[in-house]
């Protein structure tokens, strides 16, 4: 029995930085990570006009009996299951006050996770 074929959402941003771009795929994870139709594990980056080249986001490495890693993929240390490696963890998408919708362009704010929640 053949599967078939899976689809891919090009998603154009934008972001003009890979930091910022990446930063939205960690948020966007985080926040549909609970759907099982997305597999966030095989994301993947590339600028507009070289989208022959890509940078893959996570890990993504099999664990033995607990999934796989949601570490970054230049990850430090050991594979994991928890995210957090201190690195860009959670962007915050602000209002744009001129049009009232979220404007990634101009007002994302990047923090650093200092805590398990």
């Amino acid at each position: 029995m053949s599967q078939s074929p899976r689809w891919i959402i090009h998603l154009p941003t934008t972001l003009t930085s890979l930091e910022g771009v990446t930063a939205l795929a960690v948020a966007l994870r985080d926040s549909l990570g609970h759907l099982a139709v997305v597999d966030f594990g095989e994301t993947t980056l590339s600028e507009e006009d070289a989208q022959f080249l890509r940078t893959r986001v996570f890990c993504d490495a099999r664990i033995d009996g607990a999934g796989r890693c949601r570490r970054r993929d230049d990850h430090d240390g050991p594979c994991a299951t928890n995210p957090d490696d201190g690195r860009l963890q959670i962007a915050d998408i602000g209002v744009s006050p001129a049009t009232g919708h979220p404007d990634i362009g101009e007002t994302v704010v990047i923090k650093r996770r200092t805590s398990r929640r």
